[in-house]
């Protein structure tokens, strides 16, 4: 993360022992089962977590008539409803639900000059006319950048339902807040540190760090995922500064917490010891056949399918051949997953990526069978002995549909077909959208993996492509927004430069009742764009 990336760690305090001995303090909850989710699709009034839906597909079927064509300039602003002043970075959000919209930022540009330096900030403003409402603020941890790199902020976006909120912490809590904030009363614990009208109302927090012993590495970065009364997250859990150790091995890797009391129901520890760097996927959901599932990507390349009520393994999948080797730097061919599984027509689909910090490499992107039950005692459904193709007689116990990605030949452009990603994909309408951090634009055949069409954003991206009324919005690192007509033909309908200077846009636009949220960096910006 150096300026403005998630890296490795240069120097910090290593706190394994401290960590180890607190994970029995915390209260645990019995299991139970997890009701039916909510609807795949987004409904009119909200966009209430990342990806809209638990399924996290950046698709949008409601709204229509959301622009393509604005201006930021002073003095010459068109289609912009509003606009107001974020940090310095932001990287949660934008989440739109009960009239307000949240994004995570830092304090770079304080809303309470009483509150100086740097922090990780929750902010909540009125969707009608962006008036900001309240803040939630987080300090920095004591360990440095190896836990809590300098001025990130706080990356996790909000789940919103009814009066509350939960996100993860720059400092690696699971916290719950009422939505709205300390000027309507304290309704939960009564200790926080920031406390004025405008300050957040926190209803309970779980430490993982000091409760579970996890070991953050750069940043906690999962935006939560509530199913019934359970709130599932990737814990972050990581190497030391040298990259070499996970500190606390044992720590979980993936939690699930009650929503009302913060207790934890479940953890699991999967790659434990075979974390290669950090955690900074989100957990998704699908219910196959009546049979719910809760899915994670981990930090060794692997995703894995759990039961929601008990955290009992249902299948697992290796998104990386067998070959691969993880190293630090773009010449790595084994990586991880920065990006979040998206749910579509009982399939998953997810590419591999890393810290861009290590730069661009080779990456893969996958489509997986999410109703394929294992029949090894491993519960593995990997493609066998690096063969992707799924019609290949020793891949009939494989989940594997189709793949994209992996070298190729001298004669093509590049040393490889697919870029590392830390973008979640888009599927609409039997197309595949997926974006490499290198700024490619790719649309695929959801059934198949043919390959459309590519586009070149000419700028790096960490942004995901997003569907709304017949068009992809996608943003890029050179603070533009492309938007392209959706389907197997690319059309680009034009792009929109957001603003002059060494502008990003690194969250993903998102459209929510007409209007296009969007946010930008240099200046740190929300933006809410609609037809005038």
């Amino acid at each position: 993360m150096k300026n403005h990336r998630i890296q490795r760690l240069i120097g910090a305090l290593v706190l394994t022992g401290l960590l180890g001995v607190a994970v029995a303090a915390f209260p645990t909850a019995e299991a139970e089962p997890a009701p039916a989710p909510p609807s795949s699709k987004p409904t009119l009034h909200a966009w209430p977590m990342f990806g809209g839906t638990p399924a996290r597909n950046f698709v949008n079927e409601v709204d229509t008539g959301i622009p393509i064509t604005w201006s930021t300039a002073p003095g010459k602003e068109k289609n912009i409803k509003w606009s107001a002043k974020l940090g310095g970075k932001a990287y949660g959000g934008p989440i739109i639900s009960g009239g307000r919209v949240y994004v995570g930022t830092n304090n770079m540009d304080p809303r309470n000059p009483e509150i100086k330096g740097d922090k990780g900030v929750v902010m909540c403003f009125n969707e009608s006319d962006g008036k900001f409402l309240w803040q939630s603020v987080h300090d920095k941890l004591l360990g440095g950048r190896v836990n809590d790199w300098e001025y990130e902020g706080l990356a996790s976006s909000p789940y919103v339902e009814g009066d509350k909120l939960w996100y993860v912490s720059n400092r690696c809590e699971l916290v719950c807040a009422s939505t709205d904030g300390l000027a309507a009363g304290n309704k939960g614990v009564t200790d926080e540190k920031y406390n004025s009208k405008t300050d957040a109302d926190i209803i309970w927090r779980l430490d993982m760090m000091k409760y579970l012993g996890v070991f953050p590495h750069n940043l906690s970065a999962c935006s939560p995922l509530v199913i019934g009364d359970t709130v599932f997250v990737t814990t972050g859990n990581g190497v030391d500064e040298g990259h070499k150790n996970v500190p606390n091995p044992n720590a979980p890797s993936f939690v699930a917490v009650d929503k009302n009391t913060g207790a934890v129901k479940w953890t699991n520890n999967d790659p434990g010891s075979h974390i290669m760097h950090g955690q900074w996927s989100s957990p998704a959901y699908a219910e196959v056949n009546g049979k719910p599932m809760v899915i994670f990507g981990g930090g060794d390349g692997w995703i894995r399918a759990f039961n929601p009520a008990d955290g009992t393994l249902l299948w697992k999948f290796d998104g990386n051949p067998k070959k691969s080797v993880y190293t630090l730097g773009p010449e790595g061919t084994r990586s991880d997953y920065l990006a979040t599984p998206v749910i579509y027509k009982n399939k998953l689909y997810i590419a591999t990526g890393q810290d861009p910090e290590h730069g661009k490499g080779v990456g893969h992107l996958w489509c997986i069978d999410v109703t394929k039950t294992p029949t090894n005692k491993d519960k593995d459904l990997s493609p066998v002995n690096d063969n992707f193709d799924p019609k290949a007689p020793e891949n009939k116990d494989s989940a594997l549909v189709w793949h994209y990605g992996g070298n190729a030949p001298e004669d093509f452009e590049r040393t490889f077909y697919f870029g590392r990603s830390i973008s979640s994909c888009c599927v609409h309408d039997g197309l595949v959208y997926a974006a490499e951090f290198a700024g490619i634009l790719h649309c695929l055949d959801a059934e198949t993996g043919k390959v459309y069409w590519e586009h070149d954003l000419h700028a790096d991206t960490w942004s995901s492509p997003f569907y709304v009324d017949g068009k992809i919005y996608m943003g890029d690192d050179h603070g533009k927004i492309s938007i392209f007509q959706a389907g197997k033909e690319e059309k680009l309908l034009g792009v929109v430069q957001t603003a002059r200077g060494q502008v990003h846009v690194r969250s993903t636009p998102v459209a929510c009742n007409g209007t296009l949220y969007f946010m930008t960096e240099n200046p740190c910006t929300l933006w809410a764009v609609a037809t005038k």
